[in-house]
């Protein structure tokens, strides 16, 4: 069983930063590959960046070159580090894990999530 408690959410101007952190707790964090994934209103959850447990990293054509997806295993966490932030980045953005160890961009392939962090972008 892993719980995940993501952090790190808030309200920001467009071209503007933030970093998402998703605490992990269990022993065998560095087992599992990771994910993001976000649900903007009235739209389905949609993947955004994953690593695998040996850090492999995948993202999502719209956030490629301006988010940042790491982990570090001593600590049992992973990172979203989002930077040119868009009005069209605005969603609740979930951290998710995954037993099978490998980056996924298939939410079914992911067991474990946490309760999301609202991102904001202001225009």
């Amino acid at each position: 069983q892993v719980q995940l408690v993501e952090s790190g959410g808030g309200l920001v101007q467009a071209g503007g930063s933030l970093r998402l952190s998703c605490a992990a707790s269990g022993r065998t964090f560095s087992s599992y590959a990771m994910g993001w994934f976000r649900q903007a209103p009235r739209k389905e959850r949609e993947f955004v960046a994953a690593i695998s447990r040996s850090g492999n990293t995948y993202y999502a054509d719209s956030v490629k070159g301006r988010f940042t997806i790491s982990r570090d295993n001593a600590k049992n966490a992973v990172y979203l580090q989002m930077n040119s932030l868009e009005p069209g980045d605005t969603a609740v953005y979930y951290c998710a894990a995954s037993t099978l160890g490998v980056g996924s961009l298939h939410e079914n392939n992911y067991a474990y999530w946490g309760q999301g962090t609202q991102v904001t972008v202001s225009s």
